[in-house]
């Protein structure tokens, strides 16, 4: 590997946990829709969340992800962040490990992960950036790695875009205090690719969620989590 690398980003969906994406997003909005049902109608939450999602999307780096959202999203219904915000962080410890049942944990994703700490990298959960932390951190434990003391875990409240924008890795990379070229980003999609564009080096994990496209940059490297642990 590159010796100027400091720094190892882990995409977590499909990277660290596989994860049945098509199954989990619409079983995540089901779930959220069926605890709150009897404080907001079920079709303007789902509306409301699919195009406050879309706003994330389109964040142009002057507010932070959680603050776009929340301009947006609430009021709700008629009723106000202070009154949902609290039913909603109530889910997130309550019903969200639900949907645990469409992950299945990666036996390899915890020594690679403390490979990468002991080697004396800084290390990011570089993460699609939609949810709040408590929502990351679940998915973390479901992967059997929520218990290290991450530099960076790119939950919606810390960045101000989102993947595949470039700006994304510009936040992580100025958090982290190093340059795009001193990174290494990990994942499966081409939206975790796309951080070579900047200067980042990249490793690529196939998984089910993997669709790359003649336009995507092509990766440094490629192989699966154990190949990985062989770089680092």
């Amino acid at each position: 590997m590159k010796e100027n690398i400091k720094a190892i980003l882990f995409d977590l969906d499909g990277t660290l946990i596989d994860v049945d994406l098509k199954k989990f997003i619409p079983g995540y909005v089901k779930l959220l829709a069926a605890y709150t049902k009897e404080y907001v109608s079920t079709r303007k939450l789902v509306a409301q969340v699919m195009e406050a999602s879309n706003r994330l999307e389109n964040n142009n780096g002057e507010k932070t992800n959680e603050a776009v959202f929340n301009e947006f999203f609430f009021p709700l219904d008629g009723r106000t962040r202070e009154e949902l915000e609290p039913i909603f962080m109530q889910f997130y410890r309550e019903d969200f490990n639900k949907l645990k049942k469409y992950t299945r944990k990666k036996p390899e994703a915890r020594p690679t992960v403390q490979k990468a700490f002991d080697k004396g990298y800084k290390v990011a959960i570089a993460t699609t950036p939609i949810l709040p932390e408590i929502g990351v951190q679940k998915r973390l434990e479901w992967a059997g790695v929520g218990d290290f003391e991450y530099d960076l875990i790119t939950s919606y409240e810390y960045v101000t875009a989102t993947k595949p924008n470039l700006k994304y890795y510009e936040d992580i990379a100025e958090i982290l205090k190093v340059t795009p070229e001193q990174c290494l980003m990990i994942g499966d999609e081409e939206k975790d690719m796309v951080a070579k564009d900047l200067g980042c080096s990249t490793f690529l994990i196939r998984s089910q969620n993997t669709e790359l496209s003649s336009e995507t940059p092509k990766p440094d490297y490629e192989g699966d989590l154990t190949d990985l642990q062989n770089l680092l």
